[in-house]
C-alpha cells in the first residue's frame, strides 16, 4: 500500500474501536486489514454509502463519484495530501497544454470537494492554514459556519498521519544477508518511500558517493521504485536515479533499488537499517507536504536525515531525532549521514523517538475524526441549504450600492450614534473625492 491506502486502513481501524466501519476500495484486499473491506466502484459505492450514517472519502473519490454529495449524509473529506501541488512538479516536463489541462482538472475536482464536505481532515497546522484559505475562497467560511464555531474546528481539524501503537517487531531479516552486497557490518541508509518526482533521490545518491570515500561500508537502499497501484505510471525520477547510480558506479555496490515492500513487512526493513533518509526539492509542494514514511523512521527509532522546509523536518530538529539539511546539498547530506553512524548517537535518538511515537499514535491522531463520528452531522451551512455562488458579472463597484450605504450607516449609528455616523460619512465623502 502507498500512503493514501495506509491512511484509509489505519483511520478505519481507529474508528472501528467504537464504530461499525466498512472500508471500501477499488480492488479486492489481498491481506487481513482488521476491518471489513469490500471492493466496489461508482454506483455500487453510492449504494453502500447510503446504508451508513457517515461517509469518509479521500483522494479524488468524491470528484469521481459526485453522487455521494447528494446523499445528504455527513461527509468527511480527507485532504491531507495536497495533490494539486504535487502535480505541478509531476507534470513539470510535459507540454504546457497538458500541464494546464491537468492543473485545471484537478483544481476543479478539489473545489467541488471543498464545496460539498461537512468536515475536513488535514495533516498539520500549516496545512490547516492553507486549506482554510481555500475553504474561504469557495465560500465555506460564512456566517453559518462562523456562528457554529468561530475557530472553524467543527469544519476542519488536524488529523496527522499516525504511527502504530505497538512497537515494530522483526520477523525476518529485511536487508542484511538477503540482498547481495548488503552485509552484517554495513552502514545501511534506508529510503523508506517511493521515488516520486517531487523527491530528491539524486542528491541522496551523490551524497553516498561522497560518504563512501571515508565510509566504504555505506549502503543506500531504496524501498519502493514501483508503485503498487498499476494505474500509477512509473515516475521519471526512477529512471533518473538509476541512471545516476550507474553513472557513478554505485548501483549494486553502494546503492540498491527494490520494487516495493509490502506494508506488513516494512518493520523487517526498518529494523535492519541504521539511518532513515528522506530528501525533497525546494518547491511549493514541500511547504505543505507531510512525509508519511518519515513517521515509519520514528516508529522504528531510526536517526533521520531530511531536507528542511516541511513540518516534519521541524519536528525532527525540535525533538533532536536527526538532522535537517539544505535542499540539494549533497555534501551536507553526506556529513549528516556519517555523523549519525555511532551506536551511542543511534541509541540516544532511539530513546527520544519512542516518546514522540507515543504522541503520534493512530489512536491519538484520529481523535477528531472519531469524535465527529460519535454525532455525525451536516455542516451548518449545508444543513441550511446555503451555498456561495458569486454572480458572473460581479464587480467591485457593486459594493457601493444604496443598499450597502444604508447598511453601513446603520452600523455607524449602532457603534457610536449620530456623531459616529457624521464622522464616517465625512470619511466616506473624502474617500470618494480622492478616487
Amino acid at each position: 500500500m502507498a500512503g493514501p491506502a495506509i491512511r484509509a486502513v489505519e483511520l478505519a481501524r481507529a474508528l472501528a474501536q467504537e464504530h461499525t466501519v466498512t472500508l471500501a476500495a477499488p480492488n479486492e484486499p489481498d491481506a487481513e486489514l482488521g476491518v471489513p473491506a469490500v471492493c466496489c466502484h461508482g454506483r455500487e459505492l453510492v449504494g453502500l454509502a447510503a446504508e451508513h450514517e457517515a461517509i469518509v472519502v479521500g483522494g479524488l473519490t468524491l470528484a469521481l463519484v459526485p453522487e455521494l454529495a447528494s446523499l445528504r449524509k455527513p461527509l468527511v473529506v480527507d485532504i491531507y495530501d495536497p495533490f494539486t501541488l504535487e502535480n505541478l512538479q509531476l507534470f513539470a516536463r510535459q507540454p504546457q497544454a497538458a500541464r494546464i489541462e491537468d492543473s485545471e482538472g484537478l483544481l476543479n475536482a478539489l473545489l467541488f470537494m471543498l464545496r460539498h464536505g461537512d468536515f475536513f481532515l488535514c495533516a498539520s497546522d500549516k496545512q490547516r492554514d492553507f486549506w482554510l484559505g481555500m475553504l474561504h475562497a469557495v465560500g465555506r467560511l460564512n456566517p453559518y459556519t462562523y456562528d457554529d464555531d468561530p475557530a472553524m474546528q467543527r469544519l476542519i481539524a488536524v488529523v496527522p498521519f499516525g504511527i502504530p501503537a505497538e512497537r515494530p517487531q522483526m520477523t525476518a531479516r529485511g536487508l542484511r544477508g538477503r540482498f547481495p552486497g548488503i552485509a552484517e557490518g554495513d552502514f545501511v541508509v534506508l529510503w523508506g518511500g517511493g521515488l516520486y518526482d517531487w523527491f530528491d533521490p539524486l542528491t541522496a545518491i551523490r551524497a553516498v558517493a561522497i560518504a563512501a570515500r571515508s565510509v566504504p561500508e555505506i549502503r543506500l537502499f531504496f524501498m519502493g521504485t514501483k508503485h503498487p497501484n498499476p494505474a500509477v505510471h512509473e515516475m521519471s525520477m526512477v529512471a533518473r536515479a538509476r541512471g545516476l547510480a550507474r553513472e557513478l558506479g554505485l548501483e549494486g555496490k553502494h546503492v540498491f533499488f527494490h520494487d516495493w515492500v509490502p506494508y506488513q513487512e516494512r518493520a523487517n526493513y526498518l529494523l535492519d537499517a541504521d539511518v532513515g533518509l528522506s530528501l525533497h526539492q525546494h518547491h511549493i509542494e514541500t511547504a505543505f507536504s507531510f512525509r508519511t514514511r518519515v513517521l515509519d523512521y520514528i516508529w522504528a527509532g531510526l536517526p533521520i536525515v531530511t531536507t528542511v522546509g516541511d513540518s516534519l523536518s521541524e519536528l525532527i530538529s525540535r525533538e533532536q531525532l536527526g538532522l535537517a539539511v539544505p535542499p540539494g546539498d549533497a555534501e551536507a547530506v553526506a556529513q549528516a549521514l556519517v555523523s549519525l553512524r555511532g551506536p551511542e548517537v543511534r541509541a540516544e535518538i532511539r530513546e527520544k523517538a519512542a516518546a514522540v511515537a507515543q504522541a503520534l499514535s493512530w489512536g491519538r491522531c484520529a481523535a477528531p475524526l472519531v469524535h465527529f463520528c460519535r454525532e455525525p452531522r451536516l455542516a451548518s451551512d449545508r444543513a441550511a441549504g446555503y451555498a456561495f455562488a458569486p454572480p458572473a458579472d460581479w464587480a467591485p463597484q457593486r459594493l457601493s450600492t444604496a443598499k450597502g450605504l444604508v447598511a453601513k450607516s446603520w452600523a455607524s449609528l449602532q457603534r457610536g450614534g449620530l456623531r459616529q455616523l457624521i464622522r464616517d460619512a465625512l470619511s466616506y465623502w473624502r474617500w470618494c473625492r480622492g478616487r
